[in-house]
This record gives C-alpha cells, sequence and structure tokens, in this order.
C-alpha cells in the first residue's frame, strides 16, 4: 500500500449512508473513490457530486450515484485532493484542471477533508505553481494584466494546444516567491478581468488525512 492509498484511506469512515457526499479529482481521490465503491457495492446509500469528468467516469463504473450539484442544497461532505497545504490548512489545487469546479463543490459542503500523501505538505505555499482558471477569449489580455500585478507564469498546454478545463477555460500556472501572501494574492487576482477562479483554497479545509508510506494516515483538523 503506498503513501497515497493509506491517505484515501484515512477518510472512508467519514463517509456515512445517506450522505450527499462530494466526490474531488486527482491521483489520491482515484483511491477514495474506489473504496466508495465498494462501500455502495456493499448497499450504502450515498448521493454524489462530482469535481470533473474524470472522476464522473470512474464514479458511475463503480455504480456510485452521481448527480449534478444543482439538485442538492448543500453537501455533507467533500473528500478532495491538494497540491501543497500550508500549516494554516490553506493549500493550492489546480494541478488536475479542476479547480473551479473543486472549489464550487467544497464551499457547498458541511466539512471539508483534503487526502494528501506527506510531500503536500510545506512551511509555506510557493514550491507549487498556483493555477488560475481564466476564459479564452483575450486570454492574452488576461495574462498582460496579471503581469502588470508582478506576478508571472505560463499557460498550461496540452501538447501544441492550450490545454482546456471542463468548463472550457484555460489555465495560467503563475510561479511566485515561497512565502508570499496567499490572501493578497488571492485578492488581486480576483480584481482581474477575465480571471474566472483562482486555486488558491483559503479557510476551506475542516481535516487532512496525510499518508505515509510506512504507517497509517495522520489526521489534522482546525
Amino acid at each position: 500500500m503506498n503513501a497515497k492509498q493509506r491517505a484515501a484511506l484515512g477518510a472512508v469512515p467519514y463517509v456515512k449512508d445517506g450522505m450527499k457526499l462530494g466526490l474531488g479529482t486527482g491521483s489520491t481521490v482515484y483511491y477514495f473513490i474506489e473504496e466508495v465503491g465498494k462501500l455502495v457495492a456493499d448497499g450504502m446509500q450515498l448521493t454524489c457530486v462530482s469535481t470533473s469528468e474524470r472522476t464522473t467516469a470512474q464514479a458511475v463504473a463503480l455504480g456510485i450515484p452521481v448527480v449534478d450539484l444543482n439538485t442538492v442544497d448543500r453537501l455533507d461532505l467533500v473528500v478532495d485532493g491538494a497540491d501543497e497545504i500550508d500549516p494554516n490548512r490553506n493549500g493550492i489545487k489546480g494541478g488536475g484542471g479542476a479547480l473551479f469546479r473543486e472549489k464550487m463543490v467544497a464551499l457547498a459542503a458541511e466539512t471539508c477533508i483534503w487526502i494528501v500523501d506527506e510531500s503536500k505538505m510545506v512551511d509555506a505555499l510557493g514550491d507549487f505553481p498556483l493555477p488560475v482558471e481564466i476564459v479564452p477569449f483575450g486570454y492574452l489580455h488576461t495574462v498582460r494584466a496579471v503581469e502588470k500585478l508582478g506576478y508571472t507564469g505560463t499557460i498550461r498546454m496540452a501538447g501544441a494546444d492550450c490545454y482546456v478545463t471542463d468548463n472550457g477555460n484555460y489555465i495560467l500556472d503563475l510561479n511566485l516567491p515561497k512565502g508570499y501572501d496567499p490572501y493578497a494574492v488571492e485578492d488581486a487576482l480576483r480584481r482581474v478581468n477575465g480571471v474566472v477562479e483562482t486555486g488558491l483554497f483559503l479557510d476551506i479545509c475542516d481535516i487532512v488525512c496525510v499518508g505515509a508510506a510506512d504507517e497509517q494516515s495522520i489526521e489534522f483538523s482546525r
């Protein structure tokens, strides 16, 4: 069993019969969804909302019922991954390109759990590029507006073409100095026309399940 699997198993006991459950996206969440599929196969009743087309495909293949976010008022729980998490449980997400839907689902949930391997726990954000989802129309103007704030980055590519999110947008990956003020960066980017969402998830996560290669998942909560 690897660290990602251990992290995923740490979140499984939080899943209860009758829950409205948000399913995140990513390589660690993959293992969590596999476990949820086993719970459903054993008779657990769940109503799930997915954060990406990739997650939806995996869930449906396992017989997990997936509904549109608009059909539920609130979610009891969302379990997702993260690319970086600082000591304040603030994080960066979007390495897999699903940041907009991930944040929509997270903000609709009563409890948010992140499952990660120990390499994702950092003393300060900044090692991982900050994904920013932007609209394709006039995207170079959006990039220049972001650069005027003093931030530099690159448009994410998929081969020779711009990477396109499930929402039909592009992603600008910003390289920011380690230890930057995430609240100030979030506020500044929100003011740029063309920015849809940022990968900064601030004051959202309640519990972190950290998996190591040689031990059970360790939980950290607020």
